[in-house]
């Protein structure tokens, strides 16, 4: 009977872990809404300075820890890798594909995430993942992509890069056991992304224009809710879960960016974008099945 009550509370307090992280990449879906509609146009290195690094240091000045040892090189690797170099190149990505091309090269990162757990953490390969990631993928294809998508190979190759990036950045913020808790060590990702972002967007952008109190309030919103909030509990959700089983999240992303398009933009939504969102769906429900019943596997120092 003890039993029977520890699995189910085991299963409820999974379950919480799941849906508290599935509300990043939901959130992080408003980024295209938010871009377009409240900043200046042209300037993707000083948003993602600017994304990153106040909230950053705001969260340093509530946590008022810094990280010690070994930890400076693992915050500024992990920084880079969750942050500067993945924002960088998604940008790139974004500005030399048309934004369905680009979605979907980012769509592969759960399947490299599965990959990669296998090699760092020594987690199993198991075939539901895999079919859950592919279906995933087309899901997102689906959704995204139009008649008209062309292929850019500086594009592509900036996509991939920056969807490796952030599966190394995934995995090993699970390999690496963070001896602080999940708002410090988000403290330190998001200002250690944020100062390595500054000389990039100094030397590649001109300086920007005058912030309206538009301009302002999204920088607000992106730095606050788009990276604090949600990485925040993404990093927690990670600190809990399995890659594999956060990974796939992410599909969810896309499909909040399409709904808010169809919803606020009046954009239309066609019968094969809803196939899309219904497979996404289903490749995240088979993702959280094909973990159910094994217990996450210990943090590694």
């Amino acid at each position: 009977m003890y039993l029977d009550v520890k699995i189910v509370q085991d299963m409820s307090a999974r379950s919480t872990d799941i849906l508290l992280t599935a509300v990043a990449p939901a959130i992080w879906g408003s980024t295209y809404l938010i871009t377009t509609e409240f900043l200046p146009a042209g300037y993707p290195l000083h948003v993602a300075m600017l994304r990153a690094l106040p909230a950053g240091l705001l969260l340093l000045i509530i946590v008022r820890r810094m990280p010690k040892g070994v930890w400076w090189l693992r915050a500024f690797l992990l920084g880079a890798l969750n942050f500067s170099f993945f924002w960088a190149m998604l940008f790139v990505s974004a500005y030399r594909l048309p934004g369905g091309v680009a979605a979907t090269v980012g769509a592969v990162q759960p399947l490299i995430v599965v990959v990669l757990s296998r090699v760092i953490l020594g987690s199993p390969i198991r075939r539901l993942s895999v079919i859950a990631g592919a279906a995933g993928l087309a899901g997102v294809a689906l959704l995204v992509l139009t008649p008209k998508a062309a292929l850019d190979p500086i594009g592509v190759a900036a996509g991939l890069a920056g969807t490796v990036s952030m599966a190394f950045g995934t995995v090993l913020s699970r390999h690496w056991t963070p001896p602080v808790s999940p708002l410090t060590f988000t403290a330190w990702q998001l200002a250690a992304g944020g100062l390595l972002l500054v000389p990039v967007a100094l030397f590649f952008e001109p300086a920007l224009p005058p912030l309206t109190a538009e301009n302002l309030l999204g920088f607000a919103y992106l730095g606050l809710i788009g990276a604090a909030f949600t990485y925040l509990l993404w990093f927690r959700g990670l600190s809990r879960l399995e890659p594999s089983q956060v990974s796939p999240l992410g599909f969810l992303s896309p499909v909040v960016a399409i709904l808010l398009g169809w919803g606020i933009l009046d954009q239309q939504l066609v019968t094969v974008q809803v196939v899309g969102i219904a497979i996404v769906f289903a490749s995240v429900w088979m993702s959280q099945q094909a973990q159910m019943g094994h217990r996450a596997l210990p943090m590694r120092a």
